[in-house]
């Protein structure tokens, strides 16, 4: 059994730990309030928005339109953004796609649970199922935004292409505005054809789970087959609207996945903090009753020196 000198310097350990704990609860709380306030209605704002130009492109004769006038949409070919039915979270296969870039969010810094752990896992999961289709680390460009998933790429033995840890910390529209116009110029050139996100979703405060799901080409059929297209009031004109909508959608889709990772981490920072505290806490009342037991025995065992002296 450990002194009682031993205990209560532990005692106060712990406690001086409590401390930081509590107090990185506190910030980690406030700055999980600002991030759910930058995101506010921006996630809804983005979904409709996409909802609205996937809509506008059920209709087949928008498609010609786009195809005879803009030159993409051709089935077969690729093109800047090529018009087609991929699902949200369907992976290429090799003989279609070339070259695959993932762009992966993480933190910079832990402390925060499983939330680093969760999206490397994804991470190295979406990885694996590339390779079984076909794909090896050359075929791979990975943009890391954030320090830890920069290291687990490192780790999996793939150098990622471009590394962004400022905007793991502090996500701007600005930032996520140059990152998706390096991607979509990258999809149009052709060096990759296939964009992939991996990230955190910020459901709520005690859940985050780790999501995968396409950026490019667009998931724009992720709705009820059976429902008829939107019938849409256009101005000035149906192609100019595209024009000016498509960019539109895939940069802010890239700003709300910032702002969404960004949350979760927070969250995830907040709950860990949490369980933290109370792990201390139950800690000191373990070492606390420790002490008293080991005091109590000191005590007595002084008290029968006491009277086996004045027996003698």
């Amino acid at each position: 059994m450990a002194s009682l000198k031993e205990i209560k310097t532990r005692i106060a350990s712990v406690k001086n730990t409590l401390k930081m704990t509590s107090a990185m609860k506190m910030v980690s709380s406030a700055k999980l309030h600002r991030a759910q306030t930058a995101i506010g209605g921006k996630l809804q704002y983005e979904l409709k928005l996409h909802r609205i130009l996937a809509g506008m492109l059920q209709d087949d004769d928008m498609r010609k339109a786009l195809h005879d006038e803009l030159g993409f949409g051709a089935h077969g070919d690729h093109h800047p953004i090529v018009l087609q039915d991929v699902s949200h979270d369907a992976l290429p296969a090799k003989p279609g796609v070339r070259r695959v870039a993932i762009v992966a969010f993480s933190s910079n810094s832990s402390l925060c649970g499983a939330f680093n752990a969760n999206v490397t896992k994804l991470f190295n999961k979406t990885v694996g199922e590339l390779e079984k289709r076909g794909y090896d680390a050359d075929d791979i460009d990975v943009y890391a935004v954030g320090r830890k998933i920069a290291d687990a790429a490192r780790k999996a033995g793939m150098c990622p292409k471009a590394e962004y840890p400022q905007m793991a910390d502090k996500p701007s529209y600005a930032g996520a505005s140059d990152l998706a116009s390096d991607l979509v110029d990258s999809f149009a050139a052709g060096e990759v054809s296939h964009i992939i996100m991996v990230y955190n979703h910020f459901a709520s405060t005690g859940s985050q789970p780790s999501v995968c799901e396409n950026y490019l080409p667009l998931a724009l059929h992720e709705y009820d087959e059976d429902a008829e297209a939107a019938d849409y009031i256009l101005e000035p004109d149906p192609i100019s609207l595209v024009k000016s909508l498509l960019p539109k959608v895939l940069m802010l889709k890239m700003y709300t996945v910032m702002l969404d990772a960004n949350a979760a981490e927070h969250a995830a920072r907040t709950v860990a903090m949490q369980v933290a505290s109370d792990n201390a806490k139950d800690l000191i009342d373990e070492l606390t009753l420790a002490y008293n037991k080991g005091r109590q025995q000191q005590i007595t065992s002084e008290l029968l020196d006491i009277v086996g002296g004045t027996m003698a």
